[in-house]
């Protein structure tokens, strides 16, 4: 019996396998839409629908690309940061292959392939029509068991080692390492009868590979992961059917067992029933709100120029997939609406490191304490996105052309998007009080510019938004939705707990409770405004008390600002009742009244780490004692968890190298912000976690003369279509 099912479950396994396939190829990636294109009125297809005073668009309406999959074997670079194209990887992998290392090797693997940027001064030189720089490749492999850093030359073909120096942690993992590892443990007989004894068939089985941190000497030496298991029976979502307490240790090179731990045998798995997400898995279905869709008569307002050059309104940037980071926002410039020229705002931006610890000490989850961009490659879990439900009907898709563990390219179809967005917001008002009498009533609507990439840890999904607005402001948003890593219990209802006891999260339903724990997501801003050379001020807001008969008043607020020398004087902890601005400015430039021009920062999502510093977690995620950090830039510091993360004991993180204290006064600077959530679960949570989300903003200080969009025109009614329901779907 319990060989018939373990064929059973390779079989599935096998086919599971496949489909994962298609995903990490260039074949079509559709989802049942949420939102279905014929409830969304097209200007373009319902043209007899929508009209603006009685006139109809009808051929001269243009629309955006409509998503597409892309071959990219004829892709080439045309500036000098695009991302490796097809043709590029496959020679990377070729001159590999033939090089004497991996020649005389047993075993390799590829676990990052990525454009080893040009110098900073040479992009910042480069002219578009200009010959590009020589194009390299960084690749992070490793042979026979040890981690190597190469540069490999495209035009010459050769191969040089690059010294990173000595690391504890190993390199990102794979999406072979992940897949391999939870299908390892059915090689075990013990393992298989642990999954039996728990009622559990083995067809039903889904298992996670879950990153094991760093906790001592017994994990050194060799690259481990744990593996846990959830029943699939009756959902699609096994998350919510933990076979808890059953941890396996497995060694991620030889795919053996090392150890089991089944400490949960009394803890029933969760009923399945009500945990299903799908919409066509519901028994109900409520219609809250009629379809909405934004339209363009005139077309987006956006061009993407040799794939990658984004130009909107008065913002231009280069936009590149990025399998660990995501994306990558890189020369961000925006027009100066008076000498009409480009300006300097950002190099570089973005998300460097995700830590998610859970709070639970015990021995099924001490370890849950993860890395999702150092391990896991942030890039690599994203997903395609969903026309009219991730992202709207105006979107552009971009799609990510990565390598895989043997270097063979993949394509993450529609990756990133990237679209116009208006919500109904303001970009700047005011009316006329009447007992002026002076009749103004002056509106101007709020459109910007989304970059959006979501990506599925597993379990939980991160969706990242860059919004860039027409004044300047640059807004970071990230939203956390997806489903809760929850814990099995025997409990069904509260009043079966004593009072004293801790449970480590909610009890969200019968035998389930959802695990507090925190996210952290740190972002790299290599600001550059109007340059390089830039400083770092602290804008403390002080009270001030008045001397006796100066004043009615006896306080007001002063605003002390002071510059930072060295990076531990730009170390921040942001207190709610010790106020300040951090703003990046430009000492050498300023404004026609005197102040220097810049940038500042404005926090947002102010959760803060409350573990013990000598907790193992929390020396691993170092760069999280601080919400903001400011570092010279170096071009090999831009991993705030370090290069090598997994399994990593913290000595290679964005906090060791800022307490090196160097200077930092008018110099090429990098700003770190971390986002933070605490989270406690609560019901609400359940099946599926809504999203909430949080931003920071990226705001002009004295970068303008005055406001810069003081000029644009209101809407008006005969720019605008007006869309009516058609016949058939009020009939």
């Amino acid at each position: 019996m319990e060989t018939r099912n373990l064929i059973r479950f390779l079989f599935l396994t096998v086919i599971v396998a496949l489909l994962l396939l298609f995903t990490f190829t260039n074949l079509p990636y559709t989802l049942p839409l949420t939102n279905k294109a014929e409830e969304l009125l097209d200007c373009s297809t319902n043209s007899r629908w929508c009209t603006s005073k009685n006139r109809f668009f009808q051929s001269n309406i243009k629309q955006p690309p409509k998503p597409t999959t892309r071959l990219h074997t004829a892709d080439v670079p045309h500036h000098p940061l695009d991302p490796l194209t097809l043709n590029e990887l496959n020679k990377v992998r070729s001159i590999l292959l033939s090089h004497a290392l991996f020649l005389n090797s047993n075993t390799y693997a590829l676990h990052s392939v990525v454009l080893e940027e040009p110098d900073k001064s040479v992009v910042l030189a480069w002219n578009h029509g200009e010959p590009l720089p020589p194009r390299k490749a960084s690749v992070i492999a490793r042979v026979n068991g040890q981690a190597h850093v190469f540069s490999v030359d495209l035009g010459s073909g050769e191969v040089s080692l690059v010294d990173v120096g000595e690391h504890s942690g190993y390199p990102t993992m794979t999406i072979e390492d992940m897949t391999s590892s939870t299908w390892a443990p059915l090689g075990n007989a013990d393992f298989n009868r642990s999954i039996l004894a728990r009622g559990v068939d083995l067809k039903d089985l889904a298992c996670l590979p879950i990153s094991l941190g760093w906790f001592g000497e017994k994990e050194e030496n060799r690259r481990l992961i744990k593996v846990q298991c959830y029943s699939m029976e009756g959902t699609a979502n096994f998350y919510m059917r933990p076979i808890e307490g059953l941890t396996v240790v497995l060694d991620m090179d030889t795919k053996q067992v090392v150890e089991i731990i089944d400490k949960g045998k009394n803890i029933p798995i969760p009923k399945a029933a009500g945990t299903d997400y799908r919409f066509s898995a519901q028994n109900s279905k409520i219609n809250l709100v009629n379809p909405i869709s934004i339209e363009q008569p005139k077309g987006p307002s956006f061009t993407i120029e040799d794939d990658h050059l984004v130009k909107w309104a008065n913002w231009e940037f280069h936009l590149k997939p990025d399998p660990r980071a995501g994306v990558v926002i890189s020369r961000v410039k925006v027009i100066d609406p008076i000498t009409r020229e480009m300006r300097n705002v950002m190099y570089k931006g973005f998300t460097s490191e995700l830590f998610v610890p859970y709070m639970d000490p015990t021995d099924a989850w001490y370890f849950k304490t993860y890395m999702d961009a150092g391990e896991y490659g942030f890039g690599l879990q994203a997903m395609p996105l969903d026309p009219l439900n991730d992202c709207p009907r105006n979107a552009y898709y971009m799609d990510g052309v990565f390598a895989a563990g043997d270097g063979t390219p993949y394509v993450r179809s529609n990756m990133v998007c990237v679209f116009e967005s208006y919500a109904g917001d303001i970009g700047w008002r005011h009316s006329e009080s009447p007992i002026t009498g002076l009749e103004i009533r002056e509106v101007r609507p709020k459109v910007t510019l989304v970059v959006r990439m979501a990506a599925s840890v597993a379990n939980y999904d991160y969706i990242v938004d860059w919004e860039f607005q027409t004044d300047g402001l640059i807004r970071v948003k990230v939203g956390l939705s997806g489903i809760l890593m929850v814990k099995g219990t025997s409990y069904v209802n509260m009043n079966q707990v004593n009072q004293e006891e801790n449970l480590y999260g909610t009890l969200l339903s019968e035998n389930v409770i959802g695990v507090i724990h925190d996210h952290y997501i740190t972002f790299y801003l290599d600001m550059d405004i109007d340059g390089p050379p830039n400083s770092f001020i602290k804008v403390n807001i002080k009270r001030e008390e008045t001397a006796p008969g100066e004043s009615p008043r006896r306080s007001y607020l002063k605003a002390v600002r002071n510059t930072a020398k060295t990076e531990k004087d730009a170390q921040v902890k942001l207190k709610l009742y010790d106020p300040s601005e951090y703003h990046i400015v430009n000492p050498s430039k300023r404004t026609r009244v005197g102040n220097p021009v810049g940038y500042k920062l404005v926090p947002g999502g102010t959760a803060a780490s409350l573990l013990d510093l000598d907790d193992p977690p929390q020396k691993r995620g170092a760069f999280t004692n601080n919400q903001i950090w400011v570092t010279p830039y170096n071009k090999s510091e831009e991993w705030a968890g370090g290069l090598f993360t997994y399994q990593s004991q913290g000595e290679d993180t964005l906090a060791v190298w800022s307490e090196r204290d160097r200077s930092i006064e008018n110099k090429d600077i990098v700003m770190w912000y971390t986002l933070g959530f605490h989270h406690v679960p609560c019901q609400e949570d359940f099946p599926i976690m809504p999203t909430v989300s949080s931003s920071f903003d990226l705001k002009p200080v004295n970068f303008y003369e005055s406001n810069p969009i003081l000029n644009i025109p209101p809407n008006n009614e005969n720019d605008l279509p007006v869309c009516s329901a058609s016949a058939e779907s009020s009939a």
